[in-house]
Formats: structure tokens, sequence, C-alpha cells
């Protein structure tokens, strides 16, 4: 690491809580798919800031949207009515099966605006929520409750009332863990964090029968598979499913700060002043930028070209689990969202795998102990992908020695 990166890492460990394990390079510069750190190295995103970025770094259509908003109105809080906050509204409305919307500052906020409307309209006592083992719905005391990560609530116990998780895959089971305090099931199409482990369509179709069956309301968490990760704007469109209550986040506002709740206006009706807010949700910057970001998304051809790349990404990462069968034990994954599944072995190496890639300049990371993780801008460029693939080759043939 040069002098300057290391200036500026050392400036940040004196200053900054250590929550993060933070790779060894201060990035001050993005552009499309590539990045650049203090010392002018410059690497392949192909994770885009953690399924953010999705129409890449500092897209000028989404950047001039900020610039024009930031001159014009940044803030007033929600007392008052904002002009982009009802237009990204009406377009999540009009692309998804909902007709309410509560806008929020990220994802956690947007799952615990879930789970207080699912809380509300239940009653006093129906509170239960059933959510998945190896899921991820956030950070904050109720967000970490539902995920069904136990090693995430170390420290930190006890965690809040109401939250259980079913084992995977296993519908009897879940429905046995079915109470009169029960009010929702709460799950991803597709666990990111948890190793991109796909639920089958058969799968979460048995969740939402049962929330039918039960009367409970079938929460979707969309946080990192929506605004077009998977080819379709939303997963859900693929899978035969239909949420009650669904959120999203990330992809939302290409970069800044944005989450969104959204329900039918039965479901909606529950929540009356006084009984939710945010003090930022859905400012008018990060509303402008959203609008900006979702008008690319839902351009003709857009979702299209993604599948299309998500399809080239598959069958390269294929290729690599064909050739490095010590490693590598196969790939999932749905449009440019894409897991290779490590073996064992490949597991023992998986942050090593990923350190070695980061040094050649392309970055991905290892997600769930279970396999290495794929998120590139969906502007991403098949002349990228191959780079990304030619890279991750040359370390596996090392690691594979």
């Amino acid at each position: 690491m040069s002098e300057e990166n290391a200036n500026w890492t050392r400036r940040s460990d004196d200053v900054i809580i250590g929550t993060y394990a933070r790779y060894p390079a201060t990035m001050v510069k993005g552009k499309g798919c590539i990045l650049t750190d203090a010392d002018g190295k410059e690497y392949l995103d192909c994770l885009a800031g953690i399924a953010v970025c999705s129409l890449g770094h500092c897209h000028p259509v989404v950047s001039h949207a900020i610039c024009a908003q930031a001159n014009e109105l940044v803030h007033v809080s929600n007392l008052y009515y904002t002009a982009p906050q009802t237009e990204l509204a009406e377009m999540l409305i009009a692309n998804s099966f909902a007709d309410r919307v509560f806008l929020a500052n990220s994802g956690a906020e947007a799952n615990e605006a879930a789970i207080k409307l699912a809380r509300i309209c239940a009653g006093p006592d129906r509170y239960g929520i059933i959510s998945l083992a190896g899921s991820f719905h956030g950070r904050t005391l109720a967000t970490m409750a539902a995920t069904g990560q136990l090693k995430l609530h170390e420290g930190f116990e006890p965690m809040p009332e109401g939250f259980s998780h079913a084992p995977f895959g296993n519908l009897n089971v879940l429905e046995a863990m079915i109470t009169d305090q029960t009010c929702a099931i709460m799950c991803e199409p597709l666990q990111g964090e948890g190793g991109v482990r796909l639920l089958e369509i058969e799968y979460l179709k048995g969740i939402q029968d049962l929330c039918r069956k039960h009367d409970l309301l079938f929460i979707l968490d969309e946080i990192q598979t929506g605004i077009g990760r998977t080819g379709t704007f939303f997963a859900y469109e693929q899978l035969g499913i239909v949420p009650d209550i669904m959120t999203v986040a990330k992809a939302l506002g290409n970069g800044v700060p944005i989450g969104a709740m959204l329900t039918k206006k039965e479901l909606a009706a529950s929540f009356v002043p006084g009984t939710h807010g945010s003090t930022f949700g859905g400012n008018p910057v990060a509303a402008a930028a959203a609008v900006a970001t979702l008008k690319i998304v839902l351009e003709k051809g857009f979702l299209d070209e993604v599948q299309q790349k998500g399809d080239y990404l598959y069958n390269g990462l294929k290729s690599l689990a064909s050739r490095f069968p010590l490693l590598a034990s196969g790939v999932r994954g749905m449009g440019l969202i894409q897991g290779l599944v490590l073996t064992d072995k490949g597991i023992e190496q998986g942050t090593d795998i990923v350190n070695r890639i980061f040094a050649r300049g392309v970055l991905i990371n290892f997600a769930g102990n279970t396999a290495l993780r794929f998120l590139p801008p969906l502007i991403i460029s098949r002349e990228e992908i191959d780079r990304l693939l030619t890279t991750l080759a040359e370390v596996l043939a090392e690691c594979a020695e």
C-alpha cells in the first residue's frame, strides 16, 4: 500500500469506529464500472457497492438529477408534499403489485416499516413473524432479530420478542411453527448475504399458500434483488408469487441512500399520522435520484440486456466450476446476482481468493461462507465480464495448485 492510501487508512482508523474490515484502498473516483483509489489504481467493480450502484458510478443522468434537485430544494421534512417523492411513489406503484408506498432511508428502515405494518394490521395479540434460516434483513434490533443468522445476534441479546426462524426449504416445519400469535412470514426471493441461495419457485409458492391458509401477511424482502438486479424490475415477477408487503432499497437511488416499503391500500390504511415516520424518508434529492434511476432501468430493452448478460456471466462461471472442481461445485443466481458455490477446499480459501482478485484490480466478495458473490453494475459490458472471468480463472488456478 502506497503512502497516499496508507495516510488515509491511518486517519480513518483514528476516527471511525471499526465496524468494517476494510480493504487497503481509499476510493476517490468512480465512473461506470471502474473505481479509482487514492494512488490512481483502477478496479473493475463487480460488487456495485453491494448491489447499489446498478447504473454504475456517477451515471451522468442520475448525477444531473441530484445536482438539479439540490439547487432547488434539499429538505423540508414530511410535513409537506414534494414533487420528487410523489413522482417516485407513482413509478413504484405503476410497476408493481402495490398501490401505497412508504419511503425510508435504507433497507433496514424499509424492513422496520414492514414489520410494524404487519403487526399493527394483525392487532395486539398477533405479533409473531417467521423468517428463514440464513436470511438477512438488516442490523437494527428488530431487523436483526428477523435475520436468520444467529451469529449476528451474539452480544446484543435479548433480541426483541416475536421472531423465529424456520429451517430453509422445509414447508412442513414452517407450518408447524405457525401459532395463534403469528402475523406474517418474511423472506427474500434469493438470500444474497446467505450465499446467493435461491428459494425454489415451488417453495416460495408454498410460503405464499401458507400465508393465505393461515391468514398471515406475506412480506417479501427485495432489497438486494429489486430494481432490475434479477432481469425483471422485481424478482417476484419471475416467481409466480405476489406479496402483501415488499421492501426495496439498495439500487433504488443508485448510491443515494433511500428505501421503500410497498403494500396495498387496505393494509396501508393501518398506518395513520403518528404510527410511523421518518425525518429524511423520501428526501427530495434522494427521491430525484431514484426517479432518474428508475427511468433508465425501465427503458425498453434494458432489463432484457440484464438477463442476457446474466446468462453470459452464469455460463462463464459454470465453465470455471467445471475447470476447477476442487474449489467450486456449481453456480446459482438470477440475472446479475450470481454466486460461484465453493467446495470445502474452496471455502477454506474463500477470503484469500477475494483478496487475490482485489490485488489484481477486481472487486467481488465471499458471501455466507459459501459462495463467491458477483453483483456488477447492470451496465457492465461483456468485455468487462470477460475481464472478471479471466482474472478469476488466474486466481483459481493459483489456489488449486
